[in-house]
């Protein structure tokens, strides 16, 4: 059933890049009048959006001069105190799924709160049912990776977040996944002890390149640990982007546990 469009908020603004994706994916992106300065997707649609500063520093008195009907945040993303000041002005709607099926429940209920869906929303739940049917038959063994997010200091992802689950539904082993803190120090050579097979050096929030990796190789950081360039949209987008990043991080620890399996049949 199509939402009426004049009982929905008819001013959006998006403090969360994978939210403002989804916004657009919706159909809503005509009622979507601010975001961040990372919101970059997708291009064309947020040429004309009103940019309100960063996740972490919004401008406030400029989202409310923009007459926002519903902000979007994230609890993750956002500072406590700018999502609180924005709740005491206007509704808000905040979502912090640290799971692949509460990104699911998320998904839908920011369907309901801007609009039709189309086919935006059944694309994900096809994407989830077919990650966790393909998780079930895997039969590759499961490579330990350390998923790179800093690099001043070394930090990576601890059991109790959405990418550590999304390597979990996509057959890998988080190295750092009883580290107490969400998203932990964690120095290269603790990484090699717990036995890393693989570093995934995410695009995002550190922009790993493959000088970087190249770099990174030549001085064995990580020992013999494979380095791996990967999108951390794929990895991290909560959003409407699963319908293709989660396939998309699949494929890559697919084809990463296969060379891991030949490798380890080699020196068998």
């Amino acid at each position: 059933m199509v939402a009426d469009r004049a009982v929905l908020p008819q001013r959006l603004v998006s403090l969360v890049p994978s939210t403002t994706e989804s916004v657009c994916a919706f159909g809503a992106g005509d009622r979507l009048v601010g975001c961040t300065r990372y919101c970059t997707h997708p291009p064309d649609r947020l040429a004309g959006v009103a940019r309100i500063g960063g996740t972490k520093n919004p401008d406030r008195e400029k989202v409310m001069s923009l007459q926002p009907g519903l902000v979007l945040g994230n609890a993750e993303e956002n500072r406590p105190e700018d999502l609180d000041w924005f709740a005491s002005r206007v509704p808000v709607l905040v979502q912090t799924p640290r799971t692949v099926a509460e990104a699911v429940v998320a998904l839908r209920e920011l369907a309901h709160a801007v609009g039709d869906p189309g086919t935006a929303l059944p694309a994900v739940e096809r994407t989830v049912a077919s990650l966790a049917a393909t998780a079930v038959a895997a039969t590759q063994p499961s490579p330990r990776v350390y998923y790179a997010i800093w690099r001043k200091p070394w930090m990576t992802v601890g059991g109790d977040t959405f990418v550590h689950d999304v390597l979990r539904c996509c057959g890998a082993t988080n190295v750092a996944a009883a580290a107490q803190a969400r998203y932990p120090e964690m120095a290269p050579d603790a990484a090699v002890s717990r036995g890393v097979d693989v570093v995934l050096l995410a695009s995002e929030p550190w922009a790993f390149d493959d000088a970087q990796r190249c770099e990174l190789a030549a001085s064995a950081t990580f020992g013999q640990a494979r380095l791996v360039l990967c999108d951390g949209r794929d990895f991290s987008w909560h959003g409407t982007h699963m319908a293709v990043g989660l396939l998309r991080a699949q494929s890559l620890l697919q084809q990463i546990g296969g060379v891991e399996a030949a490798a380890g049949d080699l020196r068998a």
